[in-house]
């Protein structure tokens, strides 16, 4: 699978923009801010929003009536408590935050609990180090990176300030550190 950068925009000036600014634009045009930098994103493929539904049923099935609740993009994150201020601002595909007093209408401030980002070719670079190194900053505790392409998932456990990666295939399943007794089954979310 090729690997390209997603498109910047609005980086001419150099500026640095916010939670602010971002929130200030115009709710049609998909983006995220990583360090105050815009990445565009273009809407994702079928196969990609099929694999998004299954992975967020299955953990939204296991999470019926638990304090943790599943979200899907667009949901922004602010990985900070920084708020209006926080220069970075992601949307990951599925998120799991189980600390409700991070949540607000329209975002979560601070890291979630969980977090899974599909690969697809125009973010897989930003995915695989950016944000990963964003989210390792944060502490997510649990960043899965799904690859449609090769059917894997690669699974960053936090562990004494380190991601501890484990891979799995879509001919088993694979265990959610951070609900106890919850795997997904991988058949399924790579089922076209």
């Amino acid at each position: 699978m090729e690997v390209k950068e997603a498109a910047v925009k609005y980086q001419e000036d150099g500026r640095l923009y916010t939670y602010a600014d971002y929130a200030s634009w115009d709710e049609d045009s998909r983006c995220e801010l990583i360090d105050g930098v815009i990445y565009m994103m273009s809407s994702p493929s079928r196969r990609h929003q099929g694999i998004i539904v299954e992975l967020s049923y299955q953990l939204t099935s296991f999470l019926k009536g638990k304090p943790c609740k599943v979200f899907i993009a667009p949901f922004d994150v602010c990985l900070s408590t920084a708020g209006d201020k926080d220069r970075t601002v992601v949307q990951p595909d599925v998120l799991v935050v189980c600390d409700k007093s991070k949540l607000e209408s329209k975002r979560c401030n601070g890291a979630p609990d969980m977090v899974i980002e599909v690969l697809s070719p125009s973010t897989a670079s930003k995915d695989k180090v950016r944000k990963l190194n964003k989210y390792l900053e944060a502490g997510v505790k649990e960043y899965w990176i799904v690859d449609p392409a090769d059917r894997t998932v690669s699974v960053c456990l936090l562990e004494s300030g380190n991601y501890v990666i484990k891979g799995y295939t879509d001919e088993g399943t694979a265990p959610v550190s951070i609900l106890e007794g919850c795997s997904i089954d991988l058949a399924e979310v790579f089922a076209e």
